[in-house]
Protein backbone atom coordinates (compact mmCIF):
# COMPACT_ATOMS: atom_id res chain seq x y z
CA UNK A 1 0.00 0.00 0.00
CA UNK A 2 1.10 3.77 -0.48
CA UNK A 3 0.41 6.22 1.99
CA UNK A 4 1.08 9.84 1.93
CA UNK A 5 1.05 11.63 5.52
CA UNK A 6 2.15 15.33 6.63
CA UNK A 7 3.06 15.75 3.07
CA UNK A 8 5.70 12.74 3.53
CA UNK A 9 5.76 9.76 1.58
CA UNK A 10 5.28 6.12 3.64
CA UNK A 11 5.22 2.84 2.14
CA UNK A 12 4.32 -0.16 3.58
CA UNK A 13 4.72 -3.87 2.36
CA UNK A 14 4.27 -7.11 3.96
CA UNK A 15 0.93 -7.80 5.57
CA UNK A 16 -0.67 -6.44 8.15
CA UNK A 17 -0.40 -8.62 11.18
CA UNK A 18 3.37 -8.94 10.75
CA UNK A 19 5.26 -6.70 13.16
CA UNK A 20 6.38 -3.51 11.42
CA UNK A 21 10.20 -2.32 10.94
CA UNK A 22 10.59 0.85 9.54
CA UNK A 23 13.39 1.86 7.11
CA UNK A 24 15.48 5.20 7.65
CA UNK A 25 18.00 6.35 4.75
CA UNK A 26 21.40 7.57 4.95
CA UNK A 27 22.34 10.67 4.92
CA UNK A 28 21.13 12.51 2.08
CA UNK A 29 19.42 9.10 0.55
CA UNK A 30 15.84 8.55 -0.43
CA UNK A 31 13.62 5.21 0.46
CA UNK A 32 14.58 3.44 -3.17
CA UNK A 33 17.74 2.19 -1.16
CA UNK A 34 15.65 -0.13 0.47
CA UNK A 35 13.10 -1.03 -2.25
CA UNK A 36 15.17 -4.44 -3.28
CA UNK A 37 14.52 -5.77 0.49
CA UNK A 38 10.72 -5.97 -0.19
CA UNK A 39 11.51 -8.74 -2.78
CA UNK A 40 13.14 -10.59 -0.20
CA UNK A 41 12.17 -13.48 2.32
CA UNK A 42 11.99 -10.16 5.08
CA UNK A 43 8.60 -9.36 4.15
CA UNK A 44 7.18 -12.69 4.90
CA UNK A 45 8.61 -11.72 8.41
CA UNK A 46 8.06 -8.46 8.86
CA UNK A 47 5.88 -5.19 7.25
CA UNK A 48 8.31 -2.88 6.09
CA UNK A 49 7.67 0.32 6.02
CA UNK A 50 9.55 2.61 3.80
CA UNK A 51 9.74 6.51 4.35
CA UNK A 52 11.23 10.05 3.46
CA UNK A 53 12.50 11.63 6.17
CA UNK A 54 11.69 15.20 5.88
CA UNK A 55 13.63 17.27 3.34
CA UNK A 56 14.98 14.06 1.72
CA UNK A 57 13.51 11.83 -1.53
CA UNK A 58 11.38 15.42 -2.56
CA UNK A 59 9.44 15.19 0.97
CA UNK A 60 9.11 18.65 2.27
CA UNK A 61 11.65 19.56 4.51
CA UNK A 62 10.72 20.18 8.65
CA UNK A 63 9.31 23.90 9.40
CA UNK A 64 12.26 23.80 11.93
CA UNK A 65 16.20 22.96 11.70
CA UNK A 66 17.07 19.43 10.08
CA UNK A 67 18.73 18.18 13.23
CA UNK A 68 19.61 14.32 14.23
CA UNK A 69 16.67 15.34 17.32
CA UNK A 70 14.72 17.03 14.87
CA UNK A 71 14.77 13.94 12.41
CA UNK A 72 14.43 11.04 15.36
CA UNK A 73 10.65 12.93 16.57
CA UNK A 74 9.49 12.27 13.03
CA UNK A 75 10.53 8.66 13.37
CA UNK A 76 9.20 8.39 16.67
CA UNK A 77 6.19 9.64 16.18
CA UNK A 78 5.71 7.25 12.78
CA UNK A 79 7.16 3.92 14.91
CA UNK A 80 4.07 5.08 17.12
CA UNK A 81 1.55 5.77 14.59
CA UNK A 82 2.70 1.93 12.88
CA UNK A 83 3.35 0.32 16.15
CA UNK A 84 6.58 -0.34 14.54
CA UNK A 85 9.03 -2.08 17.00
CA UNK A 86 12.10 -2.26 14.84
CA UNK A 87 14.05 0.22 13.05
CA UNK A 88 16.38 -0.90 9.95
CA UNK A 89 19.07 2.22 9.54
CA UNK A 90 21.40 2.83 7.49
CA UNK A 91 24.85 4.84 8.01
CA UNK A 92 24.12 8.43 9.82
CA UNK A 93 20.29 7.35 10.22
CA UNK A 94 21.67 4.56 13.21
CA UNK A 95 22.07 7.88 14.86
CA UNK A 96 19.02 9.14 14.33
CA UNK A 97 17.13 5.85 15.46
CA UNK A 98 19.30 5.62 18.31
CA UNK A 99 17.89 9.25 19.17
CA UNK A 100 14.20 7.93 18.15
CA UNK A 101 14.38 5.45 20.48
CA UNK A 102 15.06 7.18 23.75
CA UNK A 103 11.53 9.10 22.67
CA UNK A 104 9.66 6.32 22.13
CA UNK A 105 11.17 3.65 24.46
CA UNK A 106 7.69 1.56 25.12
CA UNK A 107 7.29 1.39 21.29
CA UNK A 108 11.13 0.82 19.61
CA UNK A 109 13.01 -2.30 20.72
CA UNK A 110 15.05 -3.22 18.42
CA UNK A 111 17.31 -1.22 16.32
CA UNK A 112 19.04 -2.78 13.10
CA UNK A 113 22.30 -0.64 12.39
CA UNK A 114 23.40 -0.82 8.67
CA UNK A 115 26.94 0.34 8.89
CA UNK A 116 26.08 3.24 11.12
CA UNK A 117 27.68 5.90 12.85
CA UNK A 118 29.81 4.52 15.55
CA UNK A 119 32.75 6.84 15.82
CA UNK A 120 33.17 10.52 14.48
CA UNK A 121 35.27 8.50 11.45
CA UNK A 122 32.00 7.24 9.90
CA UNK A 123 30.32 10.86 9.01
CA UNK A 124 32.42 10.76 6.12
CA UNK A 125 30.30 12.23 3.78
CA UNK A 126 28.09 13.94 6.38
CA UNK A 127 30.42 15.71 8.23
CA UNK A 128 31.80 17.43 5.50
CA UNK A 129 28.78 19.72 5.18
CA UNK A 130 30.36 21.49 8.08
CA UNK A 131 33.36 22.96 6.67
CA UNK A 132 30.94 25.08 4.12
CA UNK A 133 28.83 28.62 5.64
CA UNK A 134 26.09 28.04 2.56
CA UNK A 135 23.91 25.40 1.91
CA UNK A 136 24.33 25.42 -1.86
CA UNK A 137 27.59 25.47 -2.16
CA UNK A 138 27.59 22.65 0.06
CA UNK A 139 25.55 20.54 -1.92
CA UNK A 140 26.86 21.47 -5.33
CA UNK A 141 30.33 20.49 -3.52
CA UNK A 142 28.75 17.14 -2.57
CA UNK A 143 26.99 16.22 -5.80
CA UNK A 144 30.73 17.32 -7.50
CA UNK A 145 32.17 15.02 -5.49
CA UNK A 146 29.71 11.77 -6.15
CA UNK A 147 30.21 12.77 -9.73
CA UNK A 148 34.01 11.94 -9.88
CA UNK A 149 33.41 9.02 -7.15
CA UNK A 150 31.15 7.62 -9.76
CA UNK A 151 33.66 7.11 -12.11
CA UNK A 152 35.18 4.20 -9.83
CA UNK A 153 32.11 2.40 -8.36
CA UNK A 154 29.16 2.19 -10.11
CA UNK A 155 26.77 2.18 -7.18
CA UNK A 156 27.16 5.80 -6.30
CA UNK A 157 25.38 6.59 -9.40
CA UNK A 158 21.88 6.21 -7.59
CA UNK A 159 22.69 7.78 -4.59
CA UNK A 160 23.64 10.79 -6.29
CA UNK A 161 20.46 11.33 -7.79
CA UNK A 162 18.84 11.19 -4.58
CA UNK A 163 21.26 13.87 -3.20
CA UNK A 164 20.34 15.68 -5.96
CA UNK A 165 16.29 15.99 -4.64
CA UNK A 166 17.44 16.40 -1.23
CA UNK A 167 16.80 19.71 0.34
CA UNK A 168 20.21 22.11 0.34
CA UNK A 169 19.17 23.63 3.90
CA UNK A 170 18.29 19.79 5.24
CA UNK A 171 21.12 18.45 3.45
CA UNK A 172 23.23 21.21 5.02
CA UNK A 173 21.91 21.50 8.25
CA UNK A 174 21.61 17.66 9.23
CA UNK A 175 25.74 17.35 8.07
CA UNK A 176 26.39 20.02 10.26
CA UNK A 177 24.90 18.63 13.10
CA UNK A 178 26.40 14.75 12.31
CA UNK A 179 29.68 16.04 12.70
CA UNK A 180 28.55 18.17 15.67
CA UNK A 181 27.03 15.49 17.63
CA UNK A 182 29.99 13.31 16.80
CA UNK A 183 31.99 15.84 18.68
CA UNK A 184 30.00 16.42 21.27
CA UNK A 185 28.91 12.61 21.82
CA UNK A 186 30.21 9.31 20.78
CA UNK A 187 27.14 7.59 18.94
CA UNK A 188 28.02 3.99 19.29
CA UNK A 189 27.52 4.36 22.88
CA UNK A 190 24.12 6.19 22.27
CA UNK A 191 23.01 3.33 20.02
CA UNK A 192 23.71 0.92 22.96
CA UNK A 193 21.12 2.20 25.13
CA UNK A 194 19.01 0.22 23.60
CA UNK A 195 18.86 -3.12 24.68
CA UNK A 196 18.80 -4.65 21.12
CA UNK A 197 20.97 -3.93 18.66
CA UNK A 198 22.04 -5.67 15.64
CA UNK A 199 24.99 -4.46 13.44
CA UNK A 200 25.92 -5.25 9.99
CA UNK A 201 29.30 -4.06 8.48
CA UNK A 202 32.10 -5.06 6.08
CA UNK A 203 35.30 -4.59 7.07
CA UNK A 204 36.75 -2.83 3.74
CA UNK A 205 33.63 -0.31 3.79
CA UNK A 206 34.39 0.34 7.62
CA UNK A 207 36.97 2.98 8.79
CA UNK A 208 40.00 1.71 11.93
CA UNK A 209 38.51 3.82 13.79
CA UNK A 210 35.12 2.00 13.66
CA UNK A 211 36.92 -1.62 13.54
CA UNK A 212 38.66 -0.59 16.99
CA UNK A 213 35.66 0.72 18.58
CA UNK A 214 33.81 -2.73 17.48
CA UNK A 215 36.48 -4.64 18.82
CA UNK A 216 36.40 -3.15 22.37
CA UNK A 217 32.55 -2.85 22.48
CA UNK A 218 30.38 -5.68 23.48
CA UNK A 219 27.93 -5.32 20.39
CA UNK A 220 26.07 -7.95 18.23
CA UNK A 221 27.53 -7.03 14.86
CA UNK A 222 27.98 -9.50 12.08
CA UNK A 223 30.14 -8.84 9.41
CA UNK A 224 29.13 -9.49 5.31
CA UNK A 225 32.08 -9.90 3.72
CA UNK A 226 31.96 -8.35 0.25
CA UNK A 227 28.99 -6.30 0.22
CA UNK A 228 28.87 -2.72 -0.36
CA UNK A 229 27.72 0.41 1.91
CA UNK A 230 24.50 0.21 0.31
CA UNK A 231 23.80 -3.48 1.34
CA UNK A 232 20.01 -3.06 1.41
CA UNK A 233 19.79 -1.89 -2.18
CA UNK A 234 22.85 -4.06 -3.71
CA UNK A 235 23.21 -6.98 -1.46
CA UNK A 236 19.29 -7.58 -0.75
CA UNK A 237 19.42 -11.04 -0.29
CA UNK A 238 22.30 -11.57 1.88
CA UNK A 239 21.12 -8.60 3.96
CA UNK A 240 17.94 -9.87 4.78
CA UNK A 241 19.45 -13.62 5.39
CA UNK A 242 21.78 -12.10 8.03
CA UNK A 243 18.77 -9.51 9.67
CA UNK A 244 16.62 -12.65 9.84
CA UNK A 245 19.30 -14.63 11.57
CA UNK A 246 19.81 -12.10 13.53
CA UNK A 247 16.31 -12.17 14.55
CA UNK A 248 16.44 -15.87 15.17
CA UNK A 249 19.48 -15.52 17.49
CA UNK A 250 17.87 -12.17 19.57
CA UNK A 251 17.03 -13.22 23.52
CA UNK A 252 13.01 -12.69 23.65
CA UNK A 253 12.06 -9.12 24.77
CA UNK A 254 11.48 -8.82 28.75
Amino acid sequence: MVENRSGLNVRAFGDASLPAAICLPAFGDDSGVYEPLVRTALVERFRLVLTELPGFGGAEPLREPTTLEALSAYVADLARRENATILIAHSVASITASLAARRAPDVIETIVSLEGNLTPADAYHSGTAADFDDADAFKAAFLKRLDEARLTDAGIARFRKAVERADAGALWLLGCDARAFSRDHEPGAVLLERARVVYLYDEANTPPQTLAWIAAHEIDAHRLEGVSHWMACEQPGPTAAAILAAFDRLPAKG
